[in-house]
């Protein structure tokens, strides 16, 4: 397994809000998170970092050998950070408000799971296919699924940017799990919006398929959401299923 990510804060943004990081436990197997921060002043950032750090440093602890056990574990970290957040949130006004996005995948050898709290997504990218495996927390993905608007009418809606979910803010903590079989090549993508909303789909896709070291295709990413106008804070996650276990930053 190779890991690789790259992170920005755009060319708008005064402050980079997102977090990301890849964490490997007791027996092997790899949690990769990436979290998008919200909230007025530097809330955002520090709800975000909270959630990446204190869940890659318990992950690292833990001796789980399979994902159905992981995800347990997961949904109930989830649950004691979203908490945290909270009493956090109460105990510094400058703090109030503050939550954050969640997309993670969980991996076991060819197996895994990706699992989101609001808009930040999971793709895979396999046999030339590039899919959408998570479904955003919003209310303009509401407005899609009851038909109300078109998937092309969402990308310029001017509510795209309003989430229905997230950690941090209410005791709903519960996030969704898709399971995942990979093969060899096979490359599962973790971003926040500020890429979706400034990358079109076959222009990820394009960028997937080059044989290209995947720090480089971090990097091409990010730098292309940021030549499209860098509206947000832009982080991109990819990892490739093959024999090795790397990590680089």
């Amino acid at each position: 397994m190779q890991i690789a990510y790259q992170s920005s804060t755009g060319k708008v943004r005064d402050k980079n809000e997102d977090a990301v990081g890849a964490f490997k436990n007791q027996t092997g197997l790899i949690l990769a998170l990436i979290t998008d921060g919200i909230g007025g002043n530097n809330a955002g950032e520090v709800a975000s970092q909270m959630v990446v750090t204190h869940m890659g440093a318990a992950f690292e602890t833990t001796s789980i050998s399979s994902l159905d056990k992981i995800e347990t574990w997961f949904e109930n970290q989830l649950a004691k950070e979203n908490t945290a957040i909270i009493d956090e949130s109460n105990t510094d006004t400058r703090l109030h408000g503050m939550g954050t996005t969640i997309v993670a995948t969980l991996i076991d050898g060819k197996q895994s799971l990706i699992a989101n709290i609001g808009d930040s997504r999971g793709y895979v990218y396999s046999n030339g296919q590039f899919t959408q495996i998570t479904e955003d927390h919003s209310y303009v993905n509401e407005l899609v699924k009851h038909g109300d608007i078109t998937p092309d009418q969402a990308k310029t809606n001017p509510y795209k940017n309003i989430i229905t979910k997230s950690l941090g803010i209410n005791n709903d903590s519960a996030a969704d799990f898709k399971p995942y079989t990979a093969q060899p090549g096979d490359q599962i993508l973790l971003c926040t919006d500020g890429l979706t909303n400034m990358v079109d789909d076959a222009d990820i896709e394009k960028i997937l398929s080059m044989d290209e070291e995947l720090q480089t295709k971090c990097d091409m990413l990010v730098s292309l959401a940021n030549q499209n106008g860098g509206l947000d804070n832009i982080t991109v996650l990819i990892a490739q299923y093959d024999s090795e276990v790397t990590a680089d930053e």
